[in-house]
């Protein structure tokens, strides 16, 4: 099992960037594809990015296409989201996400294997 520790959220304006981390413990982290899954409030879970063990495969949620830009470094065992042109309806919490399969994340983003704790993202207009 791998765990995962998420960092870099905050409070910013539309417009800005931010980059958030997930580090993951665990000798089997490039063994798991990577993503990204938010929660604003009130709402459902929504698929956010994920990428594939190598880093080889990106899929983004359509309401962030050309927007974020999802990678991993395997050797530090770290996920990232670069985040920019943030808007207001990008207000969540956001969790780091692993499972064995990168395929269909959009249509079960609750049934991923590991989280992380989540960390909140505030855009202000």
């Amino acid at each position: 099992q791998v765990q995962l520790v998420e960092s870099g959220g905050g409070s910013v304006q539309a417009g800005a960037s931010l980059r958030l981390s997930c580090a993951a413990s665990g000798r089997t982290f490039n063994r798991y594809a990577m993503g990204w899954v938010r929660q604003a409030p009130g709402k459902e879970r929504e698929f956010v990015a994920v990428i594939s063990w190598s880093g080889g495969v990106t899929d983004y949620a359509d309401s962030v296409k050309g927007r974020f830009t999802i990678s991993r470094d395997n050797a530090k065992n770290t996920v990232y989201l670069l985040m920019s042109s943030l808007k207001p309806e990008d207000t969540a919490v956001y969790y780091c996400a692993a499972d064995p399969n990168y395929r269909n994340w959009a249509n079960r983003p609750n049934a991923l294997v590991a989280w992380g704790q989540g960390t909140l993202v505030t855009v202000s207009s």
